[in-house]
């Protein structure tokens, strides 16, 4: 291997080792995070109290795959997780009478063979009506704040009843609709009863059960995560060590990919739509203010080769096309992000890039009970 400059230059494992870590900012590892994640032999748990509402309803312990970090944890103290909720959410993902033609459930759009996307450009709602944006990846979002590609959702409650009322996706004229629609399922009132205290359906216990759902699922323990934390010398090819120097370094990914879920939770413009008079306004819509024009929520990292195809709108279908797409410095425009630089990465840079980024998948232990009911509420 011949890297261009000499600070890419690829040392013996030990000196790699200290190059990458000492002092790395990859997982963003705060002091805090650090002594929890050393304290785990594998997994630490997440413990919250029951609803104080649900009587019956017990507490849900949070398993933190290895190179996550526990302290980064969301949890509304209104929505603290319970058994009872995070079941109510999976029944509630998966059943496609919660659309307005009984054709489409969340999970529809969130697969697990694709990390929780569903591997088209953009999505599919009822009636074969097709979205204007890709859906994002559905895990690992207990550590997220603001949620879709714009962050219109100021919180993962807000998001989890937001496309029941979209015309395009599950299509109910309003929230009164749906709950009458619930109401008539003596079931879920009985799963409501036991997770909320009341059978009484509303929209913001149906934001409540998918949140908390959503919350369990998780991605960690990467090869990429054992080479860092756990020290683990063979977990990723030199091919990706040196990748994940380029990572850090010459091909400036943690400038938005940063910490330990490769995400800095902000938004920024690198030109998509600019060059095919599409543009999308994305956060500028939400927030009114033109510096945001164009501008995107930074995905997470993880699971990214499960994930294709790229971008808000699935434009690229491979991570070699948006590794590319970023070497040329991205589409100039006038509300470009100041961060998005033409990189000069060589091809054999570019490839090992790319090598580091499939050590980003994890092992599938924090999502295994991610599968669809056998059965649902009558």
């Amino acid at each position: 291997m011949k890297p261009a400059t000499s600070k890419t230059e690829l040392p013996p494992s030990t000196q790699l080792r200290k190059a990458v870590f000492e002092g790395s900012h990859l997982l963003g590892k705060s002091v805090l995070g650090v002594l929890a994640i050393c304290a785990m032999t594998a997994l630490s748990s997440w413990i919250a109290m029951p609803d104080a509402n649900a009587e019956s309803a017990t507490e849900y312990k949070l398993k933190i795959p290895f190179g996550l970090e526990e302290t980064a944890v969301v949890i509304p103290a209104d929505n603290p997780l319970t058994k009872e909720k995070v079941e109510l959410g999976r029944l509630l993902v998966f059943d496609k009478r919660l659309s307005q033609d009984n054709t489409i459930a969340c999970m529809s759009c969130h697969l697990a063979k694709f990390a929780f996307t569903d591997g088209k450009p953009v999505s599919t709602g009822i009636r074969g009506q097709k979205g204007g944006r890709s859906a994002p990846a559905s895990f690992n979002r207990v550590f997220s704040t603001a949620q879709f590609w714009d962050g219109r959702a100021a919180t993962l409650e807000d998001q989890s009843i937001g496309p029941f009322t979209n015309p395009i996706e599950h299509g109910f004229a309003n929230y009164d609709v749906m709950m009458a629609k619930m109401m008539k399922i003596p079931g879920y009132r009985k799963l409501f009863m036991q997770a909320f205290g009341e059978d009484n359906i509303t929209i913001d216990k149906v934001g409540k059960a998918i949140a908390s759902f959503q919350r369990t699922n998780l991605s960690g323990n990467s090869p990429a995560d054992r080479f860092d934390q756990g020290q683990e010398e063979g977990a990723i090819s030199a091919a990706a060590q040196h990748g994940l120097i380029l990572f850090r370094e010459k091909a400036r990914c943690t400038k938005c990919h940063s910490g330990f879920n490769f995400t800095d939770e902000k938004f920024h413009n690198a030109g998509i739509g600019w060059d095919t008079n599409t543009v999308d306004l994305g956060r500028y819509m939400v927030s009114k203010n033109p510096e945001d024009i164009g501008a995107f929520k930074t995905p997470t990292l993880r699971e990214i080769a499960r994930s294709a195809p790229y971008m808000h709108d699935g434009r690229f279908k491979t991570l070699e096309e948006v590794v590319n797409f970023y070497n040329q410095g991205g589409i100039k425009n006038p509300h470009m992000d100041p961060l998005v630089l033409p990189l000069d990465l060589t091809d054999q840079e570019k490839r090992d890039l790319v090598e580091f980024l499939h050590t980003l998948n994890g092992d599938g232990t924090g999502s295994q009970h991610v599968k669809a009911p056998k059965s649902f509420p009558q």
